[in-house]
């Protein structure tokens, strides 16, 4: 089947995390290591980049109080720094074909993300799932754009970094999957199609 939308995934999909974590996080980072121990904040530090902070604040209960301050500091986190998009990224902007971008996070902090990226205009709309402002997922968000824009699940390829997320809810509905792993972490076989690079897009959609 033609396709006649793309969806992307934005965090480590358009630009890596890591490359500004330590700065965006800062404030964070510092709030959850003088409270929990070593170990702990080993792996909710490491956590963060790809999972939401309530999520990982339940992963590893963290007390009520802790919880409390680091949702008031991710409420208002944002980054005003540079952000580098991938260099691959450029190859999905010539694309002639309808592109959304859906991210879930922090409203504020994936606002700021995408405007320091200055990739407004490459989207026929973005959307920001907030699990602190609604219980609405990857998912019902795909589900939203199929009926207003009146595409079938087949006519969508749904483009993201991690397989339980975007991946997952778009196998659920019916929807081409393309796994970008930039860093080699995960199988191919976990979606329709595989790259640690756009350079295969174009083909793919050809």
């Amino acid at each position: 089947m033609i396709k006649k939308a793309l969806i992307f995934d934005l965090d480590d999909t358009i630009y890596p995390v890591k490359s500004i974590a330590d700065q965006m996080f800062a404030e964070l980072y510092a709030l959850i290591k003088k409270n929990v121990t070593e170990e702990v904040y080993r792996g909710a530090s490491k956590d963060l980049l790809t999972v939401p902070f309530q999520k990982v604040a339940a992963r590893y209960a963290f007390d009520k109080k802790l919880n409390l301050e680091g949702l008031k500091l991710s409420r208002e986190m944002s980054y005003e720094g540079i952000i580098e998009a991938f260099g691959d990224y450029e190859l999905t902007k010539d694309l002639q074909i309808e592109k959304f971008l859906v991210t879930t996070g922090f409203t504020k902090l994936q606002q700021s993300k995408i405007r320091q990226l200055g990739i407004e205009k490459d989207f026929k709309e973005i959307f920001i799932p907030d699990p602190d402002k609604s219980d609405l997922s990857k998912k019902d968000i795909f589900q939203q754009i199929m009926q207003k824009y009146h595409y079938e699940p087949d006519e969508i390829l749904v483009i993201g970094d991690n397989p339980e997320s975007e991946i997952a809810a778009a196998k659920e509905l019916g929807m081409e999957t393309y796994l970008y792993d930039y860093e080699g972490k995960f199988s191919p076989a976990l979606a329709d199609h595989y790259a640690t690079s756009f350079i295969n897009l174009k083909d793919i959609l050809s």
